[in-house]
């Protein structure tokens, strides 16, 4: 069967490429699927592996590609010039390599390539969504994908509480790795009503992503969102403020008081029902793990590594990480430790750098551009970008594929709607120059008809 589904995607890719060169009116619908993928693609099985390493205990379990990473490639195949002055590509690009750079320091390259071959894929689905929006269309189907992505997790979310679950997880497996997803999804839809695009589709991806994060009872997802969207609220209105904002903002409000009953009654059966305590002691072991690996291996112990390097070097055991499956083959809950412990400083620094650029140049471009309405939709994704980083205080998950893939959407309307109102400016200079110039050549004949 493996072979079977490398078979499909792989030929899905000239499939995608005649479409989107035939059937150029109907490439919203290509839109709509990149955006729709990352929530449906694990129930739908929509991928293959290369090599197959299932029982690995990294965060990465293959060579994987996906049905999107075709589509996206076909994308990228069909379009023009995708990387010429292609903002943020150099920074993704950098952390790449520290990726690729740590298979030298790693005992077993092959698991770390696993993660470097992610990570190129994430490359190729941003350059992706850079490219198509040059395209008026696009940034509307990619909310729309995000919604139909929110409300069918949303759903899922509503039944699986309806059966009894007390942290619902939709179909992503754990309600951590859904409600970090979410902010790629919240933050953007939120900012596309900001912008004036009140679709019924928006709306309710927005009211089922709330749904979906409060049913999964997860303190940092809530607590995060809710920073998010205050955040989102707070410069959109400091950006331009409109009496539709003001609407946008009581309806905030409203949802805000329909879903707090829902996270209130949550985590009360959360806590009731369960032997958690608040202890950190845990949280604490798993990090002096990561440090002692960081100061013992300065250029990382390779990527995908940090579990298995772990138990077999000692660290878990002297950190004080105690003796049970689920300990011993968790990664530390601290992107950045975890970062530093796998590709060392270059990996730690380049991750921050990723971050802190994008979020940088995105708000950078929604203050100098207030009046265009892509502004709005640009500080959406930054703040997403902005609530992930700091999520991933405590929080290793970004590494997986799926919040990579929403991860590089973002990314992408970001350096897409930058790069095209670059190129809009450039063009309206060239117009204006090539008008100055026919009036400075009229003006004389003008004169000498007169005389």
């Amino acid at each position: 069967m493996r072979f079977v589904g490398l078979f499909i995607i792989i030929i899905s890719f000239p499939i995608f490429v005649a479409f989107l060169k035939s059937q150029t009116e109907k490439r919203k619908w290509a839109y709509f699927l990149i955006a729709l993928m990352p929530f449906v693609m694990g129930w739908l099985n929509l991928d293959a592996a290369i090599i197959n390493y299932a029982g690995w205990p990294g965060h990465t379990k293959g060579l994987i590609i996906t049905i999107l990473d075709s589509l996206a490639l076909a994308i990228i195949f069909t379009g023009s010039n995708p990387l010429k002055k292609l903002p943020l590509f150099g920074i993704l690009f950098l952390y790449v390599c520290t990726a690729i750079l740590s298979m030298a320091f790693s005992n077993l390259p092959v698991t770390s390539s696993f993660y470097a071959f992610q990570l190129i894929r994430v490359l190729v689905l941003f350059i992706a969504v850079a490219s198509i929006m040059r395209d008026p269309r696009a940034i509307h189907w990619l909310g729309y994908g995000l919604a139909a992505g929110a409300i069918f997790q949303g759903v899922i979310t509503i039944d699986q509480r309806l059966s009894g679950v007390v942290q619902a997880s939709g179909t992503m497996g754990h309600q951590n790795l859904l409600g970090f997803m979410l902010h790629f999804v919240t933050l953007p839809l939120m900012a596309l009503l900001l912008a004036g695009k009140m679709h019924k589709l928006n709306i309710l991806g927005v009211l089922f992503a709330l749904i979906a994060i409060a049913l999964g009872a997860s303190r940092g997802t809530v607590g995060f969102a809710a920073m998010g969207l205050t955040l989102l609220l707070g410069f959109s209105m400091m950006r331009h403020m409109t009496s539709h904002k003001g609407k946008i903002l009581g309806l905030c409000v409203l949802a805000f008081a329909m879903v707090t009953p829902v996270v209130v009654s949550t985590f009360e059966r959360r806590f009731s029902n369960t032997s958690e305590v608040g202890s950190n002691s845990e949280r604490l072991a798993f990090e002096r793990a990561a440090r002692s690996m960081w100061s013992d291996h300065p250029m990382g112990v390779g990527a995908n590594q940090y579990v298995i390097v772990s138990n077999t070097e000692g660290y878990a055991q002297r950190a004080g990480v105690i003796w049970n499956y689920g300990s011993r083959s968790a990664h530390v809950h601290q992107l950045y430790l975890l970062a530093a412990a796998e590709t060392g400083w270059l990996g730690m620094l380049s991750l921050i750098g990723l971050f802190g650029w994008t979020v940088s140049r995105g708000f950078a471009f929604a203050f100098s551009n207030r009046r265009d309405p892509r502004g709005d939709v640009v500080l959406g994704a930054s703040i997403a970008v902005l609530v992930a980083a700091f999520h991933s205080l405590y929080e290793w998950i970004f590494v997986t594929a799926p919040v990579q893939y929403v991860f590089a959407i973002s990314l992408g309307i970001i350096a897409g709607s930058i790069k095209q109102v670059n190129l809009e400016k450039r063009h309206n200079a060239r117009m204006a120059a090539r008008s100055a110039n026919n009036m400075n050549e009229i003006t004389p004949d003008v004169a000498s008809a007169r005389i």
